[in-house]
């Protein structure tokens, strides 16, 4: 019996990037950065130039962590090797954004206390990409994806940024606040008070060498004020959108959250979303952060801009589903290429 053969393989080469964009950050975060990116098998051997993606990490995610051996399954680069190999999609570029903060993640947006990443990723990396490798480049050539907190990050710099990117794939993004974190501030709310307070809460965080998952939940939406809600000039830099003691909601701190809800977003950005090639959005039927509520009204406030999109919903939560990249790549790749 003849062994099948294993596809080509790409590579990887890391650029380190100096960043005037994250320089100064409240956080104290580095403004030195890693920045993988995946060439695709044939690249050292040719002169074609490639569509590219920027592929953006979730919550406590990294670009590198893209790169990790996954018992059971794949890194990217494998992932990428074997859609390819098979024909299911051409050679693409693709970038891996290191984009972490203390707080565990940075929204891929601006922010007084996080650091500038929206400016980041679109005035420092996007150009280093098109500088660095055979990029074919512009809009039409370029597309985002992400998952959970990075798939939010991929419709939100696809409205924000349409001059930058064609192309767009949200798996299981965070959207309908009210959701995804209103329901779950409780939770945390429980985890920072046990430690004294917001600011004793980070130092103890800061300090174990293991977390819960509640003091996850908990500094993700610090995070999130941090992201959606900076403000300088209180002592933490941001505070959350609930009173601390009774649970209360601020209601002018949460009108800035919300300003930054997808689905509340998605009718302002209409004219951005119809010039893009792609748009994808899908999401697990039973997503433990309740998001296939937000994917459902994404879709229907989609639908009602005349934005064309490819919406899917699959039966899964929101773990473990980077299987469903081999959907929204060649999808993706057919539309940049």
């Amino acid at each position: 019996m003849r062994k099948r053969r294993a596809p080509a393989r790409g590579r990887v080469e890391t650029l380190t990037v100096t960043s005037r964009a994250l320089a100064g950050n409240r956080l104290g975060d580095p403004s030195i950065r890693e920045l993988p990116v995946y060439l695709p098998p044939g690249y050292d051997d040719s002169k074609q130039r490639y569509p590219v993606l920027f592929c953006l990490a979730g919550f406590t995610g990294s670009g590198p962590s893209h790169l990790a051996w996954k018992g059971w399954g794949e890194s990217l680069p494998e992932r990428l090797d074997r859609l390819i190999g098979a024909g299911a999609m051409g050679p693409t570029i693709v970038a891996l954004p290191e984009c972490f903060t203390r707080l565990g993640g940075s929204q891929y947006i601006n922010s007084s206390v996080c650091g500038r990443y929206d400016d980041y990723l679109v005035e420092e990396l996007v150009p280093l990409v098109d500088a660095t490798f055979r990029t074919k480049e512009g809009r039409a050539h370029r597309g985002v994806l992400g998952k959970s907190s990075g798939g939010f990050g991929a419709i939100v710099q696809a409205m924000l940024h349409p001059d930058v990117w064609g192309a767009a794939a949200c798996h299981s993004g965070d959207s309908y606040f009210e959701f995804c974190f209103l329901s779950d501030f409780p939770k945390g709310l429980n985890v920072i008070n046990r430690a004294g307070g917001v600011a004793q809460f980070l130092e103890q965080f800061a300090r174990k060498p293991k977390h819960s998952q509640g003091e996850v939940h908990a500094i993700m939406h610090l995070a999130m004020a941090a992201c959606f809600d900076p403000q300088p000039g209180h002592p933490d830099g941001f505070e959350l959108p609930v009173d601390l003691h009774t649970g209360k909601l601020i209601e002018e701190r949460w009108a800035n959250w919300l300003r930054w809800d997808p689905v509340r977003m998605i009718p302002n950005h209409l004219a951005a979303l119809r010039s893009l090639k792609l748009l994808y959005v899908d999401c697990g039927d039973r997503d433990q952060y309740h998001l296939h509520y937000g994917a459902r009204q994404m879709r229907d406030a989609l639908t009602r801009g005349r934005v064309k999109h490819v919406y899917e919903e699959f039966p899964d939560n929101h773990s473990a589903i980077g299987y469903r990249m081999d959907v929204s790549l060649p999808q993706l790749w057919a539309a940049l290429r």
